[in-house]
């Protein structure tokens, strides 16, 4: 097993950035008036996630201290799914969109739910892969774990 060298690597932290960029895009065909408001607070509001399981893997090496950073993201998870609620019923979104969206929000906080009950070898469903700067979302090289199976050692820096 390859030593994980990034939070890049963490398939929550790929899903969460990924989920980021679409609510920032489809936020793009809000109505300008909501610009300083729902728009914003949408696009402000999805952001942490990634930021805070980026900062997590910096507290790594401290099992209680990551597993705390973890809770804070997935407790940031929650909030976009406030206001994807509301650009639903206000019909900034469709009803396809919303529901991708919010299953996708579902399933980043299950994923760091899992992490938070073993914050030292609770990494399943995970994706590991190795880390390229031209191709840093990359998934081409992964060894995918599902949450069935048995966690292999990670080697902790």
């Amino acid at each position: 097993m390859e030593k994980i060298t990034s939070h890049r690597e963490f398939k929550v932290y790929q899903k969460a950035f990924k989920a980021a960029i679409e609510i920032d895009q489809l936020s793009n065909a809000f109505p300008k008036e909501e610009s300083y408001a729902l728009t914003d607070q949408i696009r402000r509001s999805s952001r942490p996630v990634c930021a805070n399981i980026a900062e997590a893997f910096g507290r790594r090496n401290y099992p209680k201290s990551f597993s705390d950073k973890l809770k804070e993201s997935e407790a940031e998870a929650a909030e976009p799914q406030n206001w994807l609620d509301f650009a639903l019923e206000c019909e900034y979104l469709s009803e396809n969109d919303f529901s991708r969206l919010d299953k996708e929000s579902e399933n980043i906080i299950g994923m760091l739910v899992n992490m938070q009950k073993q914050p030292k070898n609770g990494l399943s469903g995970l994706i590991l892969k190795t880390h390229t700067p031209n191709n840093r979302h990359s998934t081409s090289s992964a060894c995918i774990l599902n949450a069935q199976s048995p966690v292999p050692d990670i080697q902790w820096q």
